[in-house]
């Protein structure tokens, strides 16, 4: 029988429309590398890197790592990836006053990201939502970063924001940055996973709450100003972390406790996404 140059490549196009599907770029693959991240740098405590190498494959598929032209969107993945290299770098140096300006620089960077598009408005406008989003931004890192030290809620806190950030802004007509957020709740999945197939805590650290708030704010706020994410929807996405460090947990096993914070936080994150597709399906309440 003559080899067919066509069926030559019938397996190299699937693989190809494989990778391009929607669901494996932000659900699957970043969940896998996630995975796999984790369970090699659990041993020298550095599984938080999970997130940003999940959040990796998932700009590495659906987008690139370009800079030029400095789009919202590029800036947040380069804002994620600095984030991710200055949060290690916390984790190791432990350094109490540098952290206590996180929350200061988060405000910062969501300024900056959404620089062009709030020069598109008037001075007034441009000033309110440039201070809403610094605030967003804020909120989110300093509560992520109360979590640093409490690995279970830290996982169900992140999963919840990345999924509920995720699916709003894909319900409020951004793929992009819909991909962005549901990237990170798969990315966390894997790390909540691992604490309750082990019924032990997996330490993530600083190089994991930050880039996940960071990241997760920046894509909210690009969300509000340029696609159909109403803005109260921050307000119950910023609960999310607020709530899993709040809640009393019984003193039950990993993963029991990872459960009840992953139903709490869970609740938020549906609710993100339920308001949105009230306001993007034009439902009246």
């Amino acid at each position: 029988m003559v080899n067919s140059p066509h069926f030559d490549y019938l397996p190299e196009v699937k693989l190809q429309e494989l990778l391009n599907h929607p669901a494996v770029q932000a659900g699957f693959a970043p969940f896998l590398v996630a995975l796999i991240t984790a369970e090699l740098f659990q041993r020298i405590r550095l599984s938080g890197l999970a997130i940003i190498a999940g959040f990796a494959v998932t700009v590495y598929l659906a987008s690139d790592f370009t800079i030029e032209p400095l789009t919202a969107s590029r800036k947040i993945v380069l804002l994620g990836l600095v984030s991710a290299a200055l949060g290690l770098l916390l984790s190791l140096l432990q350094s109490r006053w540098l952290a206590m300006l996180l929350p200061l620089l988060g405000g910062a960077a969501a300024v900056w990201t959404a620089q062009r598009i709030l020069q598109q408005h008037p001075a007034q406008t441009a000033l309110l939502w440039g201070a809403a989003c610094a605030a967003y931004v804020a909120v989110l890192v300093w509560g992520m970063d109360k979590l640093e030290n409490e690995p279970l809620r830290a996982a169900s806190a992140a999963t919840a924001l990345g999924m509920g950030t995720g699916g709003a802004a894909l319900v409020g007509a951004s793929a992009l940055l819909g991909q962005f957020g549901l990237a990170l709740g798969s990315a966390a999945a894997a790390h909540l996973l691992i604490h309750m197939l082990s019924n032990q805590t997996l330490p993530g650290g600083r190089a994991f709450t930050l880039p996940l708030a960071l990241i997760a704010g920046l894509t909210g706020c690009i969300a509000v100003l340029s696609a159909k994410l109403p803005w109260y929807a921050l307000p119950i996405l910023a609960a999310i972390p607020l709530v899993a460090w709040l809640v009393p947990l019984p003193k039950q096993s990993a993963r029991i406790q990872s459960l009840l914070l992953t139903l709490l936080t869970f609740t938020f994150a549906a609710g993100a996404i339920y308001v949105t597709w009230r306001v993007a399906g034009d439902v009246p309440f």
